[in-house]
Protein backbone atom coordinates (compact mmCIF):
# COMPACT_ATOMS: atom_id res chain seq x y z
CA UNK A 1 0.00 0.00 0.00
CA UNK A 2 1.04 3.09 -0.87
CA UNK A 3 2.71 5.45 2.03
CA UNK A 4 0.18 8.41 1.24
CA UNK A 5 -3.05 6.33 1.08
CA UNK A 6 -1.62 4.27 4.16
CA UNK A 7 -1.56 8.00 5.95
CA UNK A 8 -4.78 9.00 4.53
CA UNK A 9 -6.58 5.30 6.08
CA UNK A 10 -4.78 5.96 9.47
CA UNK A 11 -6.41 9.38 9.87
CA UNK A 12 -9.49 8.65 9.14
CA UNK A 13 -9.52 5.91 11.08
CA UNK A 14 -8.20 8.33 14.26
CA UNK A 15 -11.29 10.95 13.13
CA UNK A 16 -14.00 8.49 13.47
CA UNK A 17 -12.14 7.00 16.87
CA UNK A 18 -12.59 11.09 17.80
CA UNK A 19 -15.83 10.99 16.87
CA UNK A 20 -16.86 8.08 18.39
CA UNK A 21 -15.81 9.01 21.57
CA UNK A 22 -17.64 12.38 21.36
CA UNK A 23 -20.95 10.86 20.68
CA UNK A 24 -20.34 8.77 23.22
CA UNK A 25 -19.56 11.46 25.90
CA UNK A 26 -22.82 13.19 24.99
CA UNK A 27 -24.98 10.50 25.20
CA UNK A 28 -23.44 10.37 29.24
CA UNK A 29 -23.87 13.38 29.37
CA UNK A 30 -27.39 13.75 28.49
CA UNK A 31 -28.11 10.28 30.62
CA UNK A 32 -26.85 12.29 33.90
CA UNK A 33 -29.02 15.21 33.39
CA UNK A 34 -31.11 15.39 37.07
CA UNK A 35 -34.67 13.77 36.99
CA UNK A 36 -35.66 16.40 39.93
CA UNK A 37 -35.85 19.11 37.34
CA UNK A 38 -39.73 20.58 36.64
CA UNK A 39 -41.98 17.80 35.60
CA UNK A 40 -43.74 17.89 32.27
CA UNK A 41 -46.96 16.66 33.44
CA UNK A 42 -49.14 17.95 35.89
CA UNK A 43 -49.35 16.81 39.81
CA UNK A 44 -51.97 15.82 41.12
CA UNK A 45 -53.41 17.40 44.21
CA UNK A 46 -56.53 15.58 44.53
CA UNK A 47 -56.36 12.01 43.72
CA UNK A 48 -60.77 11.85 43.64
CA UNK A 49 -61.27 9.51 46.14
CA UNK A 50 -60.14 10.70 49.67
CA UNK A 51 -58.49 13.90 51.35
CA UNK A 52 -54.65 12.54 51.24
CA UNK A 53 -52.33 16.03 50.76
CA UNK A 54 -54.95 18.18 52.36
CA UNK A 55 -55.54 19.65 55.82
CA UNK A 56 -57.11 22.07 57.68
CA UNK A 57 -56.33 25.99 58.34
CA UNK A 58 -54.41 28.04 61.07
CA UNK A 59 -54.59 31.21 60.28
CA UNK A 60 -53.60 33.62 60.01
CA UNK A 61 -50.20 32.89 58.54
CA UNK A 62 -48.27 34.99 61.62
CA UNK A 63 -50.17 33.50 64.07
CA UNK A 64 -49.52 30.09 62.80
CA UNK A 65 -45.62 30.82 62.78
CA UNK A 66 -45.96 32.04 66.23
CA UNK A 67 -46.71 28.97 67.57
CA UNK A 68 -44.57 26.72 69.31
CA UNK A 69 -43.86 23.18 67.57
CA UNK A 70 -46.19 21.34 70.46
CA UNK A 71 -49.15 24.33 70.10
CA UNK A 72 -48.92 24.20 66.28
CA UNK A 73 -49.35 20.18 66.57
CA UNK A 74 -52.35 20.24 68.76
CA UNK A 75 -53.95 23.34 66.58
CA UNK A 76 -53.05 21.43 63.56
CA UNK A 77 -54.82 18.03 65.21
CA UNK A 78 -58.21 20.71 66.05
CA UNK A 79 -57.91 21.91 62.72
CA UNK A 80 -58.15 18.58 60.49
CA UNK A 81 -60.55 17.45 62.56
CA UNK A 82 -63.08 20.50 61.62
CA UNK A 83 -61.76 20.00 57.83
CA UNK A 84 -63.09 16.29 57.56
CA UNK A 85 -66.36 17.05 59.21
CA UNK A 86 -67.25 19.87 56.55
CA UNK A 87 -65.12 18.81 53.29
CA UNK A 88 -65.85 14.84 51.74
CA UNK A 89 -65.73 13.49 48.24
CA UNK A 90 -68.53 12.98 46.56
CA UNK A 91 -68.40 11.45 42.92
CA UNK A 92 -65.29 12.08 43.03
CA UNK A 93 -64.83 16.05 43.54
CA UNK A 94 -63.90 17.74 46.78
CA UNK A 95 -67.21 18.97 48.40
CA UNK A 96 -67.68 21.33 50.92
CA UNK A 97 -71.30 21.59 52.96
CA UNK A 98 -70.90 25.41 53.73
CA UNK A 99 -69.73 25.09 57.20
CA UNK A 100 -66.21 25.00 58.77
CA UNK A 101 -63.23 26.71 57.05
CA UNK A 102 -60.74 26.34 53.95
CA UNK A 103 -59.02 23.05 52.86
CA UNK A 104 -55.17 23.51 52.83
CA UNK A 105 -52.31 21.62 50.68
CA UNK A 106 -49.87 19.88 52.61
CA UNK A 107 -47.64 20.66 50.60
CA UNK A 108 -45.77 24.53 50.02
CA UNK A 109 -45.16 25.50 46.65
CA UNK A 110 -43.32 28.46 44.62
CA UNK A 111 -43.52 29.17 41.10
CA UNK A 112 -46.49 26.91 39.68
CA UNK A 113 -49.51 26.45 36.91
CA UNK A 114 -52.65 25.06 39.03
CA UNK A 115 -55.52 24.22 37.00
CA UNK A 116 -58.83 22.93 38.50
CA UNK A 117 -62.78 22.79 37.73
CA UNK A 118 -64.81 24.25 40.18
CA UNK A 119 -68.84 24.76 40.88
CA UNK A 120 -70.72 26.74 43.25
CA UNK A 121 -74.50 27.13 43.99
CA UNK A 122 -76.68 29.92 43.71
CA UNK A 123 -75.25 32.94 45.60
CA UNK A 124 -72.07 31.09 46.29
CA UNK A 125 -68.57 32.76 47.25
CA UNK A 126 -65.26 30.84 47.40
CA UNK A 127 -61.78 31.92 45.83
CA UNK A 128 -58.38 30.42 45.05
CA UNK A 129 -55.32 31.45 47.89
CA UNK A 130 -51.96 31.19 45.91
CA UNK A 131 -49.07 30.66 48.50
CA UNK A 132 -51.55 31.02 51.41
CA UNK A 133 -52.64 34.81 49.81
CA UNK A 134 -56.25 35.56 48.82
CA UNK A 135 -57.40 35.53 46.39
CA UNK A 136 -58.31 34.16 42.73
CA UNK A 137 -62.30 35.03 43.25
CA UNK A 138 -65.12 32.82 42.78
CA UNK A 139 -68.64 33.82 42.74
CA UNK A 140 -72.45 34.17 41.51
CA UNK A 141 -72.07 36.00 38.21
CA UNK A 142 -75.83 36.62 38.52
CA UNK A 143 -75.22 38.21 41.38
CA UNK A 144 -71.37 40.08 40.28
CA UNK A 145 -71.68 40.34 36.89
CA UNK A 146 -67.88 41.06 36.57
CA UNK A 147 -67.55 37.43 36.70
CA UNK A 148 -64.97 35.28 38.59
CA UNK A 149 -61.03 35.25 38.41
CA UNK A 150 -60.11 38.56 39.55
CA UNK A 151 -57.56 39.36 42.44
CA UNK A 152 -60.27 40.07 44.89
CA UNK A 153 -57.96 41.72 47.37
CA UNK A 154 -55.95 44.35 45.32
CA UNK A 155 -55.87 47.66 45.69
CA UNK A 156 -53.90 49.02 42.99
CA UNK A 157 -55.20 47.23 39.98
CA UNK A 158 -56.56 43.88 39.04
CA UNK A 159 -59.09 43.33 41.97
CA UNK A 160 -62.08 42.83 38.97
CA UNK A 161 -61.65 40.98 35.93
CA UNK A 162 -60.91 41.61 32.69
CA UNK A 163 -64.06 39.89 30.92
CA UNK A 164 -66.72 37.68 32.51
CA UNK A 165 -66.28 34.03 31.48
CA UNK A 166 -68.27 32.41 33.98
CA UNK A 167 -70.77 30.01 33.58
CA UNK A 168 -73.90 29.93 35.87
CA UNK A 169 -74.04 28.38 38.92
CA UNK A 170 -74.71 24.62 39.23
CA UNK A 171 -72.32 24.38 36.26
CA UNK A 172 -68.12 23.23 36.13
CA UNK A 173 -65.95 26.40 35.48
CA UNK A 174 -62.49 26.03 34.88
CA UNK A 175 -59.56 27.50 36.23
CA UNK A 176 -55.54 27.93 34.67
CA UNK A 177 -53.77 30.03 37.20
CA UNK A 178 -50.13 30.84 36.28
CA UNK A 179 -48.17 32.67 39.68
CA UNK A 180 -44.44 33.77 38.76
CA UNK A 181 -42.67 35.65 41.20
CA UNK A 182 -45.39 37.81 42.31
CA UNK A 183 -47.36 37.67 38.83
CA UNK A 184 -50.66 36.25 38.17
CA UNK A 185 -51.96 35.00 35.10
CA UNK A 186 -55.61 33.18 34.96
CA UNK A 187 -57.72 31.97 32.34
CA UNK A 188 -61.20 31.15 33.32
CA UNK A 189 -63.24 28.85 30.72
CA UNK A 190 -59.78 29.28 27.88
CA UNK A 191 -60.81 33.00 28.21
CA UNK A 192 -57.80 35.20 29.93
CA UNK A 193 -59.10 37.19 32.59
CA UNK A 194 -56.04 38.27 34.75
CA UNK A 195 -53.19 39.46 32.43
CA UNK A 196 -49.77 39.33 34.48
CA UNK A 197 -50.95 41.38 37.57
CA UNK A 198 -49.14 41.64 41.00
CA UNK A 199 -50.69 39.95 43.81
CA UNK A 200 -51.24 42.22 46.70
CA UNK A 201 -50.22 40.20 49.94
CA UNK A 202 -53.09 40.73 51.64
CA UNK A 203 -52.13 40.45 55.16
CA UNK A 204 -48.48 42.77 55.37
CA UNK A 205 -49.47 44.88 51.90
CA UNK A 206 -45.77 46.79 52.86
CA UNK A 207 -44.58 43.14 51.71
CA UNK A 208 -44.58 41.40 48.79
CA UNK A 209 -46.25 37.77 48.83
CA UNK A 210 -44.51 35.64 50.04
CA UNK A 211 -42.17 33.10 47.50
CA UNK A 212 -43.51 29.76 49.01
CA UNK A 213 -46.66 28.97 50.70
CA UNK A 214 -49.68 26.42 50.22
CA UNK A 215 -52.84 26.15 48.19
CA UNK A 216 -56.05 26.97 49.72
CA UNK A 217 -59.65 26.41 48.69
CA UNK A 218 -61.55 28.73 50.31
CA UNK A 219 -64.99 28.29 52.39
CA UNK A 220 -67.35 31.46 52.62
CA UNK A 221 -70.56 29.97 53.98
CA UNK A 222 -71.62 27.80 50.46
CA UNK A 223 -71.31 24.54 49.22
CA UNK A 224 -68.67 24.07 47.09
CA UNK A 225 -67.29 21.80 44.56
CA UNK A 226 -63.48 20.90 43.05
CA UNK A 227 -62.27 18.91 41.00
CA UNK A 228 -59.09 17.84 38.34
CA UNK A 229 -56.95 19.95 40.77
CA UNK A 230 -53.73 19.55 39.54
CA UNK A 231 -50.35 22.06 39.66
CA UNK A 232 -47.21 22.03 37.62
CA UNK A 233 -44.33 23.95 39.37
CA UNK A 234 -42.66 26.36 36.67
Amino acid sequence: MPPKMADTIHLRGQQSLILLLLITSLIQGCGSIPQTVTPMNPIQLFNGTDLTGWTGLIAPPSRKASLSPSERTKEQEEADRLMLQHWHVEDNSLFFDGKGSHLVTQEEFEDFELCLEWKITPGGDSGIYLRGCPQVQIWDILQHPEGSGGLYNNQNGGSKPLVAADHPPGNWNHFRIQIRGTQVTVYLNDTLVVNDTKLENYWDRSQTIPSRGPIELQSHGSPLYFRYVTIKPL
